[in-house]
């Protein structure tokens, strides 16, 4: 049998308490989802170059040493890229509130 969400299931010191107090929850999965969508455009608007560095950090988890490898700078230099990269991602993210 069904019953109703807000059907009384016993009393507690705060009153009487309903199903619905005690089932559901907010899924944190899904503000990542929203966060991925509003970031999507903007990284699609970074350069080829831009996009690389931002997969090999985020996606393909490499250090900024790995990274400098492959780019031919040192590893400062990509902590530089990645530190403007985030600000601009950020940025775009808080404007689009």
């Amino acid at each position: 049998t069904s019953a109703s969400l807000d059907a009384a299931i016993g009393n507690s010191e705060d009153g009487e308490s309903a199903l619905a107090d005690f089932i559901g929850d907010e899924d944190a999965a899904l503000e990542l989802i929203e966060d991925f969508h509003a970031l999507a455009p903007m990284i699609a608007e970074l350069d080829e170059r831009e996009r690389r560095i931002i997969h090999w950090r985020f996606v393909e988890e490499l250090t900024q040493a790995q990274i400098g490898e492959r780019l031919g700078v040192s590893q400062m230099h990509v902590s530089r890229l990645i530190s403007r990269l985030l600000t601009r991602l950020r940025e775009g993210m808080l404007c689009g509130d």
